[in-house]
């Protein structure tokens, strides 16, 4: 979260008085005033002498919220930004590397399947890969305790050539180094981390120090499912706020994002993705996944994607 307190500095009108105004109200970052009935809010305002500076406040404050929103761009500048520093980066997953390359950097993908579908499994497959292909860091956010530095071991021993095999433990060290694992559990902790790596990039890009090349959250609909309930906004604008702050980070500092969500039950049974339709904008690449009935065996579809036809599917086996 973005403490109020930290953008006095740049936002004067943020004062003492005006954090003093909202810690009243139990307001103390930028996403608590998602929480708030602004509403309420204002008509408290208005019983203060300093009103007007007040409300002043609290549109810079909506503006900041705003300002994690892309820009507008115009269908050059699209087809530009792709050209460049946009590359893929293979996951060693069958499914997707077959259906789109690998992942896109600058786009978030995300992985809709139900329970035991194989989705974290290709998380971690996708971590290992990447961690071990690439030059940089791969960011793992575990909302579910589903990590495994053993499913990891088993991947990168896959991936080996045989005369690499007795090199197996300096490279796992290798690629675990570069795996940066974080347990997060509620929308706030997820906040926390994503606001702190994008704070790192942007003093990397000065630095020229290493890059974060894949960011997972593993699973967004378990963070985001529990603040939905109700018939409040509240929880909805979170959503969509960390929603544009993931597509922020790919955006800017070419990241793969990749993100999974779960399936719930919908109109006769049918199964639909948990987060609904103001999440649905959300990800550049949605993939359907599945598994056969006691097997290994998964099936991948395009149900969105930014340059395919949907529908188009493979099937693929994840290794035990």
């Amino acid at each position: 979260m973005a403490p109020l307190k930290s953008l006095e500095r740049d936002y004067p009108i943020i004062d003492s008085n005006f954090q003093q105004f909202c810690a009243s109200h139990g307001i103390f970052s930028v996403e608590d005033f998602l929480l708030h009935d602004l509403y309420v809010l204002v008509a408290f305002v208005e019983q203060q002498s300093t009103s007007e500076r007040l409300k002043q406040g609290i549109t810079q404050v909506l503006s900041i919220i705003d300002g994690q929103h892309q820009p507008w761009l115009n269908g050059m500048e699209l087809l530009e930004d792709g050209r460049q520093n946009k590359h893929v980066l293979s996951t060693g997953c069958e499914g997707i590397d077959f259906l789109q390359g690998g992942l896109r950097e600058g786009q978030v993908t995300e992985l809709v399947g139900p329970s035991s579908s194989g989705k974290t499994q290709v998380c971690l497959q996708a971590a290992s890969n990447i961690a071990k292909k690439y030059t940089g860091n791969v960011v793992y956010l575990d909302t579910c305790n589903s990590f495994s530095p053993q499913r990891i071991a088993h991947f990168i021993d896959q991936i080996l050539d045989p005369p690499f095999k007795e090199a197996k433990c300096k490279v796992l060290q290798e690629v675990m180094s570069s795996i940066l694992c974080h347990s997060v559990f509620d929308i706030f902790a997820m906040l926390d981390v994503l606001y702190q790596l994008e704070s790192n990039l942007i003093s990397q890009m000065q630095t020229g120090d290493g890059r974060v090349r894949l960011l997972i959250v593993d699973s967004m609909s378990s963070l985001i499912t529990p603040i939905l309930g109700g018939s409040g906004l509240h929880g909805r604008a979170l959503m969509v706020s960390s929603g544009f702050l993931l597509k922020k980070l790919a955006h800017e500092h070419n990241v793969a994002v990749l993100v999974t969500n779960h399936m719930v039950g919908g109109e006769g049974g049918t199964l639909k993705p948990a987060l609904g339709e103001s999440w649905k904008s959300i990800p550049h690449v949605r993939l359907l996944v599945s598994r056969d009935h006691g097997s290994n065996i998964c099936n991948m579809s395009i149900l969105k994607h930014t340059s395919m036809a949907s529908g188009k599917a493979t099937r693929f086996m994840i290794h035990g």
